[in-house]
């Protein structure tokens, strides 16, 4: 299968700098999460696979979390994000 590759920016919509370029490629947008809550933004992404072979069920699975603080003067209101 072709692994696809996605970039994640977040970045602050007041002073139009970018806080972060996060690499969650193998993943597809729909199962990447971001949070921004308490001053932290948490960036997470799951996959779940089964295949059926002629030997048997084959499961493969993927976690990626990634947690950082936002910096002084960022407040979560202004934290924007685009896959």
């Amino acid at each position: 299968s072709r692994t696809r590759r996605l970039g994640m920016m977040l970045s602050s919509s007041c002073s139009q700098n970018s806080l972060s370029l996060i690499d969650v490629k193998g993943f597809d947008p729909k199962e990447i999460t971001v949070v921004v809550k308490d001053g932290k933004v948490t960036v997470a992404a799951e996959r779940k696979e089964e295949h059926n072979t002629c030997m048997g069920k084959i499961s493969s699975y993927k976690k990626y979390m990634k947690e950082f603080s936002l910096p002084p003067g960022v407040s979560e209101k202004e934290v924007t994000y685009s896959v």
